[in-house]
C-alpha cells in the first residue's frame, strides 16, 4: 500500500436512512393485517382508521382517504388473481411466505395492476413500507418479487397464470375474477348456466358498490335526503337514493338521527315486498325475527306505524340487539326490540300477521361490500348454516296466523340456502301453506325469473343478491 493511501482518512459509513412512513399505506396495511388476523371485516375496520387519521394528521384529506380506501378493497377483491401473480414470481409455496409479507406484496401487486400509479411510484412507496412494517430484509424481498411484476400488465399476467377457459371453466373463471373455485360453480349453478352470465356477475362482485340511501317513511323524505348531499335516484324502492362519488352518509343530519339510513336496494325491495303482500285479515302485528343489526327493521317499523301496526323486532345476539335499538330509535309507531332466539321463540303460534326471517348465511350476494367474505367462508360453511335456516323458517311459519304472511330471505343465491331451505320445510310442513308470486311486488324490477320467488343479482340490478320467498298460511 503507498504512502499516500495509508494517509487518505477512511471513509465514513453511508448513514443509515430512516424508511419513510407514508400514513396512507400504513393504514391500509393495518386493515388487511385486522381481516387476517383477527377475521375482521374491512368495512367495520377501515372507519374508525380513516377518522383516527384525520384527527392526527390535518394534512389527511379526502384524497388520503379514497386512496386507503381502494387500495383496501381493491386488494381484498383482487387477492385469488393477485396470489395467483405472486405465486408466479417467488420461489416457494405461497403457504410458506409470512402473512404480513403477502399483504405488502398483495398492495403492491393492486398499486401496479389495478391502478393508475405509475410503476415507479408504486414499487418504490411499497417497498418503503415494507422498510416500515417489515424491516430491511424482507423489504429486499418485496423489492424483487414487485419488479417481476412490473415485467408485465394485468391481462397478460391473467393469461399467463389462468388456464384456458376451454381446459377448466371454472379455474378460469376463479383466477380471471378472483373467487374460490367452489363460490364459482354455487353461483354458475345459481344463474343457471352460460358463461356470458357468470362472468358478468363475478365481475360485478368486483366492483365498488354505490353508496344507497333509504328515506324511512313517516320520518324522512327522499326530498329532504336530496336537499342533504349530492344524490341521484334508485332504481327500484321508491325510499332510496344513490350517493354520488365522494358522498358521506355521517354528514346528513337525517342519517345521523335514524331517520334515514344507508341500505342496499335489494334490502329495500324484501322489506317492502312484504310490506304490501296481500292479507286476510288483519294487519296490526309484525314481526322481524332475525332483525340485526337493523336496517330493515327500521324500514319495517316505519311502514308499520304508517299503517297502525306494532313491530316485535327479535335478535338473538345482545350486540346486534343493541343496533336494532339505535336504528328504530324514534320510531313514530309503537315498536319492542327484544333478545330472543327466533328457533325457540317466546311468542305464541299464530302471533302475528306479517313475519320477515332474514336469515343467517354466507353471505355470498353481498362479496362486493364484503370481499374479504369469499376468501373466508369454505363449502362445509353451508352445513352449518342448513339447520338454523330451517329452523327459523319452520317457526316462522308457526308464528303467523292463518291468512299472514312470511318471508324468507337470505344475503346469498346459493341454492342450499335458498329453495332448497323453503322447499324442504314447507315438504315437512305437510300442508296448509302456499307460496305467493313475489315479483308483482317488486314493481318495475325486470328479470325475475319465473317466480314465485325473487333471485335479485348485482349485475341485472345493481343490488346485492338478496332472495325472497313469500309463503301464506291457508289452514
Amino acid at each position: 500500500m503507498s504512502e499516500q493511501a495509508r494517509r487518505r482518512p477512511p471513509k465514513s459509513p453511508r448513514p443509515h436512512r430512516r424508511p419513510q412512513k407514508d400514513p396512507v399505506r400504513i393504514l391500509a396495511f393495518e386493515v388487511l393485517r385486522a381481516v387476517d388476523e383477527r377475521d375482521a371485516y374491512a368495512n367495520l375496520v377501515l372507519p374508525p382508521l380513516l377518522k383516527k387519521a384525520r384527527e392526527k394528521n390535518e394534512d389527511f384529506d379526502g384524497r388520503d382517504a379514497a386512496l386507503a380506501t381502494e387500495l383496501v378493497y381493491g386488494t381484498l377483491r383482487r387477492q385469488g388473481t393477485y396470489d395467483a401473480i405472486i405465486a408466479a414470481c417467488v420461489d416457494r409455496p405461497l403457504r410458506e411466505v409470512d402473512p404480513p409479507v403477502l399483504d405488502v406484496l398483495g398492495l403492491g401487486a393492486h398499486q401496479l395492476l389495478g391502478t393508475r400509479i405509475p410503476t415507479h411510484a408504486a414499487v418504490s412507496a411499497t417497498v418503503e413500507l415494507a422498510r416500515v412494517v417489515l424491516g430491511d430484509g424482507r423489504a429486499k424481498f418485496v423489492n424483487a418479487v414487485l419488479r417481476k411484476i412490473a415485467q408485465d400488465d394485468f391481462d397478460t399476467w391473467v393469461a399467463r397464470v389462468a388456464p384456458p377457459y376451454e381446459d377448466d371453466a371454472e379455474d378460469h373463471l376463479a383466477i380471471v375474477h378472483s373467487h374460490p373455485r367452489w363460490v364459482v360453480s354455487a353461483l354458475w349453478d345459481a344463474l343457471g348456466g352460460g358463461r356470458a352470465g357468470i362472468e358478468a356477475l363475478l365481475a360485478a362482485d368486483n366492483e365498488r358498490p354505490e353508496v344507497t340511501l333509504v328515506a324511512r317513511p313517516g320520518r324522512a323524505t327522499v326530498e329532504e335526503l336530496a336537499a342533504s348531499a349530492e344524490t341521484e335516484p334508485g332504481r327500484w324502492s321508491p325510499y332510496a337514493l344513490r350517493l354520488t362519488e365522494g358522498g358521506e352518509p355521517g354528514a346528513i343530519e337525517a342519517v345521523r338521527d335514524s331517520r334515514a339510513g344507508v341500505q342496499d336496494e335489494g334490502s329495500q325491495l324484501v322489506a317492502l315486498a312484504l310490506a304490501n303482500a296481500p292479507l286476510e285479515g288483519s294487519d296490526s302485528r309484525w314481526l322481524d325475527g332475525c332483525a340485526g343489526p337493523g336496517g330493515k327493521a327500521a324500514l319495517l317499523g316505519a311502514l308499520a306505524a304508517e299503517r297502525g301496526a306494532a313491530l316485535l323486532a327479535s335478535e338473538k345476539q345482545p350486540h346486534r340487539a343493541r343496533l336494532v335499538e339505535r336504528a328504530l330509535a324514534g320510531n313514530p309507531g309503537p315498536y319492542q326490540v327484544i333478545t330472543a332466539d327466533g328457533t325457540r321463540p317466546p311468542w305464541r303460534e299464530g302471533s302475528f300477521d306479517r313475519i320477515l326471517m332474514d336469515v343467517p348465511c354466507s353471505g355470498l350476494g353481498a362479496l362486493r361490500r364484503r370481499p374479504e367474505a369469499r376468501w373466508r367462508r369454505r363449502l362445509s360453511d353451508l352445513d352449518g348454516f342448513a339447520p338454523l335456516q330451517r329452523g327459523l323458517l319452520a317457526e316462522a311459519l308457526k308464528a303467523v296466523r292463518v291468512g299472514g304472511v312470511v318471508g324468507y330471505a337470505t344475503c346469498s343465491p346459493h341454492l342450499a340456502e335458498t329453495r332448497v331451505v323453503v322447499d324442504d320445510v314447507l315438504r315437512k310442513a305437510g300442508g296448509g301453506y302456499e307460496l305467493i308470486d313475489a315479483r308483482p311486488l317488486l314493481p318495475g324490477v325486470p328479470e325475475l325469473g319465473d317466480g314465485p320467488d325473487v333471485q335479485l343479482w348485482p349485475h341485472r340490478h345493481g343490488t346485492d343478491a338478496m332472495y325472497l320467498a313469500l309463503i301464506r298460511r291457508t289452514a
